[in-house]
């Protein structure tokens, strides 16, 4: 099938460099999204997210004039559906008589509604937002239905989940593979022309809810790994073992990779996707509901080791290096950096930040413009994200900063030796007996 004009819906971190990249390939794209400032970013030149390479690629698109934005959508070949999908923060619902949280599907019900009006026979329309198991076939296909014409057989309907890492989008929008699920047969192939136009990965087709699934399946399997060490963290500060040391020589062996502790699990993925399967089935998910548990309260355990180093939290100053939920991106959705800056505040503790790629931090922390205005006066140093440019900085330069000697790394950033001999006191997660 022959694309000549597509529609994004939703410019964030997903829709635009796939917009962007459509449209650098030759395609008309319309992106269309419903935050003003959005679109008013976009026109004006710039662009409201951290990503290597994206402001070129943007620039080019909208240079070329083969992308546009707007508040609204048109008629086009293809839609594309790349909308938020997070969660309810209340928690609604019961798992074992606790609380679970359940998927907020408004922002894709009001993409389809408002595809509907332009929908036409032999068009194309593609989900990317995360989304529970048969949300294509059972709330997606009866909205788009509304129209008069029928899925599979009067237009194409398929899924296809974004499998991108931030800080790599780019490239692994283009290399990766890229799974396609169609409602039928047909939907998959279409949606695999579609994507031919710049994937160079290997294009698999199968069934909407087989692809949903594999999504969901990719992060509820990291977040249950990333569970497992922050819990060998935990055992490993019980038993008086470095965790940091066990686990490098646990991945020794051939057959071990066990991933690395933190201060918890973050980002519009791998914290939200397995919830989706909690909510689906219940019943079928105690592992992965545990998991969630653990590492949702992995803040709480970093908060107990600031305060084994601290003491008494209230008037204390901190300085903490990072609020991203991963290293060198600017995206604070889910962080559990901010969970603990919330919870030391909450104690008492006086809060100044440091966020590089993102300087207005988030809401209620109080933000430093530079490292040395956050470390000023401060009575301990908090490494929360481990970005390169905190792990780049020597013993000598904070001595130049602050008086204070106190470090309290969650993240492994800092050479433990080098920083004790240079006579700071170090706290490790996961190394110290609490």
């Amino acid at each position: 099938m022959k694309f000549q004009k597509i529609c994004v819906l939703g410019l964030g971190y997903i829709g635009l460099p796939t917009a962007s990249t459509f449209a650098t390939h030759g395609i008309q794209v319309v992106g269309v999204d419903v935050n003003q400032r959005v679109l008013e970013t976009l026109k004006n030149g710039g662009i409201h997210i951290h990503e290597p390479g994206l402001r070129t690629l943007v620039e080019a698109a909208l240079k070329s004039e083969k992308l546009t934005v707007s508040n609204q959508p048109e008629a086009a070949d293809a839609f594309l559906i790349a909308v938020p999908t997070p969660f309810y923060e209340d928690k609604t619902g019961e798992y074992n008589e606790e609380p679970y949280k359940l998927a907020d599907m408004r922002a894709v019900t009001s993409a389809a509604e408002a595809i509907v009006p332009y929908l036409k026979e032999g068009n194309l329309v593609v989900l990317e937002s995360t989304s529970p198991p048969r949300t294509t076939v059972d709330l997606l296909k009866p909205i788009l239905e509304r129209s008069g014409l029928k899925a599979g057989t009067d237009f194409y309907l398929s899924y296809s989940p974004e499998r991108v890492l931030p800080g790599q989008i780019l490239r692994e929008l283009i290399e990766n593979a890229r799974v396609i699920g169609g409602v039928t047969p047909e939907s998959a192939q279409v949606g695999a022309e579609l994507y031919e136009t710049f994937v160079e990965g290997e294009i698999i087709q199968t069934d909407a809810t087989t692809a949903e699934m594999v999504k969901l399946m990719e992060n509820t399997s990291r977040d249950i790994n990333i569970a497992v060490a922050n819990e060998f963290a935990r055992l490993s500060d019980r038993f008086g073992v470095d965790v940091w040391e066990a686990i490098k020589l646990a991945n020794l062996h051939p057959r071990i990779n066990i991933l690395t502790p933190g201060v918890g699990v973050g980002g519009h993925c791998i914290s939200v996707d397995p919830w989706f399967f909690v909510e689906g089935a219940p019943d079928l998910t105690p592992l992965i509901y545990t998991a969630r548990k653990v590492n949702d309260e992995q803040p709480h355990f970093v908060m107990a080791l600031v305060q084994k180093a601290l003491g008494a939290l209230k008037g204390k100053k901190i300085a903490v290096l990072g609020l991203a939920y991963k290293p060198d991106v600017d995206d604070l959705r889910e962080s559990p950096a901010v969970e603990v800056v919330k919870l030391l505040s909450d104690a008492g503790a006086e809060i100044r930040a440091f966020e590089p790629f993102k300087p207005q931090g988030s809401s209620g922390i109080t933000m430093s413009e530079t490292l040395e205005d956050a470390v000023k006066d401060s009575d301990a140093i908090l490494v929360l994200v481990r970005h390169k440019q905190f792990k780049d900085i020597k013993p000598s330069e904070i001595e130049k900063m602050t008086l204070t000697r106190l470090i309290i790394d969650t993240v492994n950033t800092w050479d433990f030796n080098a920083w004790n001999q240079a006579g700071f006191q170090v706290y490790r997660l996961g190394a110290n007996k609490l």
